[in-house]
């Protein structure tokens, strides 16, 4: 199961949410290219990285210090928030970025989806993001009366090399992540799924990969990471990605 440590950027700085809430930012480190550095050094083999102030303002807003976090580490980074059209996909996967999100884009238009996919496969996800078990788009502000299952059967052949399904309920909050539901979205589609929201402890690392399914690819770890309630050394061991 592959770890992905998570930066959100917030007027450059790199912070975390409470259930999405802009006002509820804590900033955990002004410089996110020394943050990147630290997890890179603790032995992650993967970055996740989301332009919060994109994500409101539908365009990439933070683009300098996502540029200074792609030059300052070798890992693979996966980014979202406010990637919106093809030029915005291009110009990131350009610039050494090794995966683009796709939120509000797949729920509005999901032949971009599938045409980014099958142009640059490996290079797109989709990220689902649920409150009470409907799709919210726009930075989590708007909520459609699509259900998450639904949107990610649209992806199903399309090339998609990963849904990042997120309880909004849980996101920030380090109530446990949502294994049940994020076993059930992985079971019924064959697209590899990331959990993302609520991960707490080891125990949630645990609770995943006991889960019955084979098709979780990985969990976003938060807030657990900057509050030291997880250790990355025993997480990476436990999931078996230490290098």
């Amino acid at each position: 199961m592959i770890l992905f440590p998570a930066i959100d950027l917030k007027g450059g700085r790199c912070v975390r949410l409470k259930r999405g809430e802009m006002e509820s930012a804590t900033v955990f480190n002004e410089d996110p290219a020394a943050q990147a550095k630290i997890f890179a050094d603790a032995g992650f083999q993967w970055l996740h990285c989301v332009d919060l102030d994109g994500a409101f303002e539908g365009r990439s807003v933070n683009v300098d210090a996502v540029k200074s976090v792609r030059a300052r580490i070798d890992l693979p980074i996966q980014l979202g928030g406010g990637i919106r059209d093809r030029a915005g996909i291009e110009a990131w996967l350009g610039a050494g970025i090794s995966r683009v999100i796709l939120g509000t884009a797949a729920l509005r238009n999901p032949d971009l989806v599938r045409e980014a996919a099958k142009a640059h496969p490996g290079t797109v996800a989709v990220g689902i993001d649920a409150k009470d078990g409907k799709v919210a788009v726009e930075g989590w502000a708007e909520t459609s009366e699509l259900d998450v299952l639904t949107l990610a059967k649209r992806f199903e052949d399309a090339g998609v090399a990963a849904i990042i399904f997120t309880d909004i309920a849980r996101d920030g909050m380090l109530q446990g992540v949502n294994v049940e539901a994020t076993a059930a979205l992985a079971n019924a589609i064959s697209i590899p799924v990331i959990a993302s929201g609520g991960v707490a402890s080891l125990d949630d690392i645990r609770a995943l990969l006991a889960a019955p399914s084979t098709n979780i690819l990985g969990t976003i770890i938060g807030r657990a990471l900057y509050e030291g309630r997880i250790v990355p050394r025993e997480a990476l061991a436990l999931s078996g990605s230490y290098s």
